[in-house]
């Protein structure tokens, strides 16, 4: 595409200029000489054409198994160390290879058409010169239109000038060719349809003014309101709470199959509601439901009693704080990774979110404390320390509602320790939504959730789920009871 953007686009302008003004020029000098041309012309362009259209197909080929290859080597390089514990190095080798090999014939077959259009190009204009100089020649010996010997050398030089540019029009069709074809994949994710947000319900900072009403805040105060537009010009404010309401709700991630059935629950604020089952469950759908990273087919989820629809996903958004089962961290300083759950946290806001995270003392180890660069998607960091800043960050955010997807799963049992110190401090006052498999981490939620293929089959305090001796009891001793 810069190529094309670069080079082929202003070399067609310079030469569909070129032949315009030479074109008008042998008109000018003869019409007989100039028809000869153009039957030339016509000639080269079919020629071209046809061309074109194979080398094209290649060109097309050619980008796809580039693609598969570039591919290949990420998935490679990301999970090399999968590759070398399985000895799979040679199997990897041959794999790019096949792969290469695909590239070279479609890249050989492509370039082999390509590279026949100048020097066909460049023949047929010889012979239009050819052509040109004989008739003319023998319109000027019979007189014919009033042509002279002059006229025909002057043609002659015209007719060369005319060649060039339409062999580098031919050319550069075919460089635009190429560049489309690796386009192809561009335009097909750009066709792709964007996310649709219906809400009109934002967040804002609010304060209280002096008759103890909610009203909107310039600064951040601390105090978050949803604000509500209605239809007849007037505004609502309602204070976020943090109360979030699933009624019949029924989900699918393909049309005509329903992963999730008829899930009634709800958190009130300061309320830990934990999410346990078998993998599968849809126990991450759920959380995917709140972020409305997806939307349900059928029932109701409600936030501080507003429908979720109504809310705009990006202020919906910003209202949770959320640790997610792969941390991923961007290449800048720790302060910076920390600093990303909310870009205008100063430095002793994001400290004090580490400090409650226990991320503190592994942070003031590092090199550069702070100031460490992150690379690599953290590749210097353990994976328990990179949840730890993914716990950082959610914290410096200071959302009134957390979901944490099995957010201790990576972490050693002491470290675990000291984290699950720092998330009851932060869930304090908070509605929280936790996933986990180490069911110790959940025994001291307000509700437990036990789901098994998309249904809710259990609920309750630890203590009454166990006292039960159903699913969550198996799930709890280990003993799973066989179908």
């Amino acid at each position: 595409l810069r190529q094309m953007l670069s080079q082929s686009i202003p070399q067609l302008v310079s030469s569909a200029i070129t032949i315009v003004s030479v074109f008008a020029s042998m008109c000018m000098l003869s019409w007989q000489l100039t028809i000869v041309t153009m039957l030339m012309v016509a000639l080269m362009l079919f020629c071209s054409k046809k061309i074109t259209q194979q080398s094209g197909k290649y060109f097309i080929a050619q980008q796809r198994d580039l693609g598969k290859v570039n591919g290949y080597i990420e998935e490679m390089m990301e999970g090399q160390k999968v590759v070398k514990v399985f000895t799979h190095e040679q199997k990897a080798l041959e794999g790019f290879r096949e792969l290469n090999d695909k590239l070279k014939d479609s890249a050989k077959q492509a370039n082999s058409f390509a590279n026949i259009m100048m020097p066909v190009n460049a023949q047929l204009g010889n012979i239009s010169y050819a052509i040109c100089a004989l008739v003319g020649a023998a319109m000027a010996v019979t007189g014919m239109g009033g042509v002279t010997l002059g006229t025909v050398m002057a043609f002659l030089s015209l007719n060369k000038s005319f060649n060039m540019p339409i062999s580098q029009v031919s050319m550069q069709a075919n460089s635009i060719i190429m560049a489309l074809a690796g386009a192809e994949r561009i335009f097909k994710m750009m066709d792709e349809p964007s996310e649709t947000d219906e809400g009109y319900v934002t967040l804002i900072n609010a304060k209280y003014d002096k008759d103890d009403n909610l009203v909107e805040a310039n600064e951040r105060t601390g105090i978050w309101a949803w604000k509500h537009p209605h239809h007849d010009g007037t505004t609502t404010y309602h204070k976020l709470e943090g109360d979030i309401t699933f009624t019949d709700v029924d989900f699918g991630y393909v049309p005509g199959k329903t992963v999730l059935h008829d899930i009634n629950l709800y958190g009130r604020p300061g309320q830990k509601i934990a999410f346990v089952g078998s993998t599968g469950a849809g126990k991450t759908t759920i959380t995917n439901l709140i972020n409305r990273f997806y939307d349900i087919q059928d029932g109701k989820i409600r936030y501080d009693g507003i429908n979720i629809h109504k809310i705009r996903k990006a202020d919906l958004r910003r209202s949770l704080g959320i640790v997610l089962q792969d941390t991923h961290l961007f290449t800048g300083t720790v302060m910076e990774n920390i600093r990303y759950g909310r870009l205008d946290a100063s430095d002793e806001e994001c400290i004090a979110a580490a400090k409650l995270a226990n991320a503190n003392g592994f942070i003031q180890r590092l090199p550069d404390g702070y100031n460490t660069m992150l690379t690599g998607d953290g590749a210097n960091l353990s994976q328990g320390q990179r949840q730890l800043l993914a716990i950082a960050r959610a914290a410096v955010a200071d959302p009134p509602v957390l979901i944490l997807d099995e957010a201790t799963s990576s972490i050693d049992t002491r470290t675990e320790a000291l984290v699950q110190r720092g998330m009851d401090g932060l869930m304090y006052g908070r509605t929280s939504f936790v996933i986990a498999h180490r069911l110790s981490t959940v025994r001291n939620a307000d509700c437990i959730v036990v789901l098994e293929q998309g249904r809710i089959i259990e609920r309750g305090s630890h203590d009454e789920l166990i006292a039960k001796k159903g699913k969550y009891y198996q799930l709890y001793t280990g003993n799973l009871a066989e179908n």
